[in-house]
């Protein structure tokens, strides 16, 4: 095309008629249901990542004083099901969503108090921060919820609570409510108004079964698609995170960086996420310990299980302390530091990007600063200095 055509054509298109006419067909479009592409791709199709759910922290000093007091106006019952308190992203107004395809709530047992059982296709856990008394009924199994434990509900299990002491007793729930709702996979059934069993054995059936490193019951050997291991004991979490520090101060491997260890909780029969749809992990640093600078397409939920420290999202830094709360949308540039030693519990929906071939997560920007446990050997490099692989494979 000419300079001269090229000039007639935009002046068509400028012209009233021709604005006229292209009015219509946008009306005509909208009437008929449609939507051009030409004036949503960018929208559509962006460059990297544009969530609307924003980087927030919840501090557990404002949380729990209300759900407590939630516990003096509103009982569990049938209907609502249970006193559980979500936290709503500020960029997502209008949902209970905490980014959009997780769920974070405060739930809240007051002493003596039964949650009647139910089931639904979300999957679920519960974190417990602080306290005891209280049993979790999973399929029948009844499981006891202790500090620092990590209790699963997989999806379509019935499953109930119930305090038997004198305490309340406050946990994080995640579920993956967004995620089921936006795909409109939601089924949901009422169980018995009560747990089906008052019993409160020390250990649950499926840690007697499932419960040993290494060893498989071989009458239920099999791949499934769930963890049947619902509980997983701070004693074990403790212990691991513990040894990894210790083999780092003796200049062996097993942390992600240095000062920074970390555990993912893992289904038995198949060495993969213990949720189908959300994974968890459990993070200790080092007292003076920084992270790298990271991002991922996966978006997170952490919580502060002990300790101090401060984590920055983007440009913006937070101070956190124990119980405290932080969403993590997708894109966001996440890092943490430590005060003191610092336990984090978080999940996030990584394992659904991942089996859609679908998660991202660029180089680090930026790299954590030296840091080295008090009595640590010197370290030799391995990495390549041309291409920084784990080996020199370049020279």
């Amino acid at each position: 095309m000419t300079d001269t055509e090229t000039r007639s054509a935009s002046e068509s298109f400028d012209s009233a008629e021709h604005q006229a006419r292209l009015r219509e067909l946008y009306r005509d479009f909208e009437a008929a249901g449609m939507t051009p592409l030409w004036l949503t791709r960018e929208s559509l199709m962006p460059f990297h990542p544009q969530p609307r759910a924003v980087p927030h922290r919840w501090r557990w000093a404002d949380l729990l004083p209300l759900a407590a007091r939630s516990a003096e106006l509103v009982p569990v019952g049938r209907g609502g099901e249970r006193r559980a308190i979500s936290l709503g992203n500020p960029g997502l107004p209008g949902d209970p969503y905490t980014t959009p395809t997780l769920w974070a709530a405060i739930q809240y047992l007051a002493p003596r108090e039964d949650a009647p059982e139910h089931r639904h296709t979300q999957s679920a856990f519960r974190f417990v921060l602080e306290g005891e008394g209280v049993w979790t009924v999973v399929d029948g199994d009844p499981v006891a919820m202790r500090r620092g434990d990590l209790l699963l509900t997989p999806g379509w299990a019935f499953h109930g609570h119930q305090n038997v002491s004198d305490t309340p007793m406050a946990w994080l729930d995640g579920l993956d409510i967004p995620l089921v709702a936006e795909t409109d996979q939601g089924f949901f059934e009422f169980g018995p108004d009560q747990v089906r069993t008052r019993a409160t054995p020390d250990r649950s059936a499926s840690e007697r079964l499932w419960g040993q490193p290494g060893l498989t019951p071989v009458a239920l050997a099999g791949t499934r698609p769930a963890s049947p291991l619902v509980a997983y004991r701070w004693a074990h979490t403790d212990a691991a995170l513990a040894g990894q520090l210790e083999l780092e101060a003796q200049g062996l491997p097993g942390v992600l960086e240095p000062g920074h260890a970390a555990v993912r909780f893992t289904n038995p029969t198949s060495g993969g996420d213990a949720l189908t749809t959300m994974r968890t992990e459990f993070h200790r640093l080092a007292a003076g310990a920084v992270t790298g600078r990271s991002r991922t397409s996966a978006s997170s939920v952490w919580q502060v299980f002990d300790g101090t420290g401060s984590v920055r999202l983007n440009d913006s830094a937070h101070r956190l302390e124990r119980g405290d709360i932080v969403a993590v949308p997708a894109w966001t540039e996440f890092s943490l530091t430590a005060t003191s030693q610092l336990d984090l519990f978080t999940f996030s929906d990584a394992p659904v990007f991942e089996k859609l071939n679908r998660a991202s997560r660029p180089r680090t920007s930026g790299t954590a600063p030296a840091w080295k446990p008090a009595g640590a050997p010197p370290r030799t490099s391995t990495r390549c200095s041309t291409c920084s692989a784990a080996t020199r494979c370049c020279t």
